[in-house]
């Protein structure tokens, strides 16, 4: 991706997403709100993505 807005973009959007699906799954006797786990999987997935899609520097002939 050469667009770095649109990078950084889909990167705040898995953090999101993995605390979205972390918050959802929950049951009402384990309260309300996400966990420091559930935290750290979202920063570790952003990460990811964000080195995913770093642009590439080879060039096409």
């Amino acid at each position: 991706m050469k667009d770095r807005g649109l990078r950084t973009f889909v990167t705040v959007l898995a953090g999101l997403a993995v605390i979205y699906f972390g918050s959802v799954g929950r049951s009402p006797e384990e309260g309300r709100g996400i966990s420091g786990g559930v935290v750290v999987l979202a920063l570790l997935a952003a990460l990811l993505v964000w080195h995913l899609t770093r642009p590439g520097d080879k060039t096409v002939k």
